[in-house]
C-alpha cells in the first residue's frame, strides 16, 4: 500500500510548499485536506478505525460552538475518499481520542466536549459507532483527553483535562464504562494538556502537566495507588505552556519533557535520576505562539524529531542531531492557520511518518514525506 505517484504535471500544477532536510521532503497539495471544510477544529487523532490494515484519521469539531466530527476512511495510499460523520449530533467538541475501551480488539472513540456531556462511541470493528456512557461531569470546561492505563490494570482510563477546574482520572471498569473518577489538580488549575509516562523509573504511571495563564508547570508523581500528592515544577513558573510532549530525546534512559508555549521559548527540560528537570535547552528561541507538539523521526536518522503546531504563524519541524543538542529549525509550510493540534502517523504505509495538522477556521491538512529526488 505504496503512496502512488501522480503525473509530473499534476504534483506542480498542486504543489503548495515542500521542505527538505537531508533526503526527506514533505510534500501536500489540494488533495491532501481532510475535506473542504473550513471548522473549528480543535484536534486530530489516528488509528486503523475500519480494520482494514490502514491509518484512519478522527476530527474534533466545535470548540465553544456546536460542531460536527467526522472520520475520513483511508483508501490504503493515504488518500481519505470516504468520510462519515462521528453520531447525529453536534457538540462542542474538545478531543476526540481512540483507543479499544472495551476490550474487544477494536478502536473506540472518547468525545470532550465543552459544558457539554463527554461521551464514548462504540465501534462495531467495521468503524461504526454506537453512542454509548457518558463520562466525568456533565457541564466541565474540558479542553483534552488523554486515554491510558493509569491503573495499570488491563484497560485504557480517560483523563479529562478541565481548564479553570479540577482535572478527572476516570476509571474504567474493563467494559467501557467509567464509573468511578478521581479528581487531581485544583480548580484554580488551567490545564490545556496532561500527558502520562513513568517519570521516576517506579513502574507506575505520572502526570505530566501543562499550565496556561502564567502558572507553574508540574510533574505529579504516582504513589502506586493514584494518589498524587508529590509534585515537581519544571520550567519558569510562569510560563504560558499549551502542549508537552514525553520522551527519552538525548538517550541517557531519562524521560525529558518538550513543552510548546505562547509568545515564548519552546524549551526542552532533560530528565536526570533526582527528577529535577533543571536543566534546559531552548530549541526554538522565537516567541511564536506554539499550541501543539509531537515528536516522530520525520528524516529516518533514527532519533526523534520535533513538530510544532503554531497559532496563525508557520508551522515548524525542529531535526535531532547530536542527540538532542542540535536542531536544525525548517518550515512545514509557509502558511499561518490557527493550529491547535499536530500529530505524526504513516499514512501511505511506506515507512516514513508523515504529518496531519487541525486548523480552526481553514483546511485540515497533511503532508506526505517522501525521498527527495
Amino acid at each position: 500500500m505504496k503512496y502512488k505517484l501522480i503525473s509530473t504535471v499534476f504534483v506542480f500544477s498542486y504543489l503548495l510548499q515542500t521542505i527538505t532536510a537531508q533526503d526527506h521532503k514533505m510534500f501536500t497539495n489540494s488533495r491532501l485536506i481532510l475535506g473542504t471544510y473550513k471548522e473549528r477544529t480543535a484536534s486530530v487523532s489516528s488509528g486503523d478505525i475500519d480494520g482494514d490494515g490502514d491509518v484512519d484519521i478522527l476530527v474534533a469539531n466545535g470548540r465553544h460552538w456546536p460542531g460536527q466530527n467526522r472520520i475520513f476512511f483511508n483508501n490504503g495510499r493515504g488518500i481519505f475518499t470516504v468520510e462519515t460523520n462521528l453520531g447525529t449530533q453536534k457538540s462542542t467538541t474538545y478531543a476526540t481520542e481512540l483507543a479499544d475501551l472495551d476490550g474487544d480488539g477494536d478502536l473506540d472513540i472518547a468525545v470532550g466536549n465543552d459544558m457539554a456531556p463527554n461521551y464514548i462511541f462504540l465501534n462495531d470493528g467495521k468503524g461504526n459507532f454506537t453512542k454509548s456512557t457518558s463520562f466525568g461531569e456533565d457541564y466541565a470546561s474540558t479542553r483534552n483527553l488523554t486515554l491510558s492505563d493509569i491503573d495499570s490494570d488491563g484497560d485504557i482510563d480517560i483523563l479529562i483535562i478541565n481548564r479553570g477546574m479540577p482535572n478527572q482520572i476516570c476509571l474504567n471498569d474493563g467494559k467501557g464504562t467509567f464509573t468511578r473518577t478521581i479528581s487531581f489538580g485544583s480548580k484554580k488549575d488551567s490545564t490545556i494538556d496532561v500527558e502520562v509516562a513513568d517519570i521516576d523509573n517506579d513502574n507506575d504511571l505520572d502526570l505530566i502537566l501543562a499550565n496556561r495563564d502564567s502558572q507553574p508547570n508540574y510533574v505529579y508523581l504516582n504513589d502506586g495507588k493514584l494518589n498524587f500528592t508529590e509534585k515537581i515544577p519544571f520550567g519558569t513558573g510562569k510560563d504560558n505552556t499549551r502542549s508537552v510532549s514525553i520522551v527519552d530525546l538525548n538517550k541517557d534512559g531519562f524521560l525529558d519533557i518538550i513543552t510548546a508555549n505562547i509568545n515564548e521559548p519552546n524549551v526542552i527540560y532533560w530528565g536526570n535520576k533526582n527528577n529535577t528537570f533543571s536543566t534546559h535547552l531552548v530549541f526554538d528561541a522565537e516567541l511564536m505562539n506554539s499550541f501543539a507538539i509531537t515528536t516522530a523521526d520525520i528524516d529516518a536518522d533514527n532519533d526523534l524529531d520535533i513538530i510544532v503546531g503554531n497559532d496563525e504563524e508557520p508551522n515548524m519541524i525542529f531535526y535531532n542531531s547530536e542527540n538532542g543538542q542540535k536542531w536544525t529549525r525548517k518550515l512545514l509550510s509557509k502558511e499561518k492557520f490557527l493550529t491547535y493540534d499536530i500529530i505524526a502517523t504513516d499514512l501511505n504505509n511506506d515507512g516514513f511518518i508523515d504529518i496531519i495538522e487541525a486548523n480552526s477556521d481553514e483546511i485540515n491538512r497533511y503532508y506526505i514525506n517522501r525521498i527527495k529526488k
